[in-house]
């Protein structure tokens, strides 16, 4: 089985919505990545919480396949966001971030871990992705993840991360941010030179924009019955592309065609996450109801 590394937080949300709250759920970009990549490879997660970090949370990472001797636990408390999401359960109002033990993060990857192929970088700031790439001997394949404040206010470290990566996640506005057009072509190609050979655009209900080597595709969003948390699903995407992409054989110097199909597999997997509170939705996510789930998406984009 393929083996990735996902460095990023491992955290508790507190969420509402429309008709439920959850308190101090299980969420943090590293813990959606790997329940959606695993069991298709095994996943090495680096990360840091707090004291109060439930042992039933680190097993239930422990048992669907993640390698948790990378979560170092500290004196404090766990990275925390609370939010609430409108009606339309797209938009929603941070009402809290507590950083606790997370706000002196300095990941440190084990040396046994350091040869590692597969690496995710998750949202976190671009001088600590920068210290995960300076750990790793040559991984196959880097996929990194970033959001608008680390654009707005970190653009220099980011452009040295964006240079050692070779793929790049963002949402249509942060890839206009970043690259200083407008129009999503060219903010993509803006972005490819910095670095990346892939950029994926993700849209959230409208799906996702893969702009690779030698062309784009264009993956419509699965559509669903019901949505009940919304959250972490663009990291469950992240989990479901590196997961097809290391089970492949990929890497840095594959053509698009790899790239295109794990597109697939990605959207594939992250419709699970919204159809539950924290990770229950992707837990429900068997083989079989992927595979499922993947066929019903590949006949959305068949005439």
């Amino acid at each position: 089985m393929a083996t990735v590394l996902a460095v990023g937080s491992v955290a508790y949300d507190t969420i509402e919505t429309p008709t439920a709250r959850r308190e101090r759920q299980l969420g943090g970009s590293a813990s959606y990545f790997a329940v959606a990549a695993t069991p298709v490879v095994s996943v090495r997660i680096v990360g840091a919480v707090g004291e109060d970090f439930r042992q039933a949370d680190l097993d239930l990472l422990r048992d669907r396949g993640a390698d948790v001797e990378g979560i170092a636990r500290r004196p404090g408390r766990t990275f925390h966001w609370a939010g609430r999401y409108h009606d339309d359960l797209i938009e929603r109002d941070t009402l809290a971030t507590e950083l606790g033990v997370f706000a002196d993060f300095a990941p440190e990857v084990p040396a046994s871990w350091r040869d590692t192929p597969y690496l995710f970088l998750g949202n976190i700031h671009p001088a600590l992705q920068l210290r995960v790439l300076e750990q790793m001997r040559r991984p196959r394949l880097v996929v990194t993840d970033t959001m608008n404040f680390w654009i707005a206010g970190q653009r220099a470290a980011l452009r040295s991360v964006l240079a050692r990566s070779d793929v790049l996640l963002v949402n249509d506005s942060e890839a206009r941010q970043l690259s200083g057009r407008r129009g999503l072509a060219e903010a993509a190609a803006a972005i490819q030179a910095l670095g990346p050979a892939l950029v994926v655009v993700k849209k959230g209900e409208h799906g996702a924009i893969l702009f690779g080597r030698t062309g784009l595709l264009a993956v419509p969003a699965v559509l669903l019955p019901s949505v009940v948390d919304p959250t972490g699903a663009g990291d469950a995407f992240a989990g479901g592309f590196l997961a097809h992409l290391a089970a492949a054989g990929a890497d840095s110097g594959s053509d698009d065609t790899p790239f295109r199909v794990a597109m697939l597999h990605a959207t594939a997997v992250a419709s699970f996450c919204p159809q539950g509170f924290s990770v229950e939705g992707l837990l429900a996510a068997d083989p079989p109801a992927r595979a499922a789930r993947l066929a019903q998406l590949r006949a959305m984009m068949t005439p």
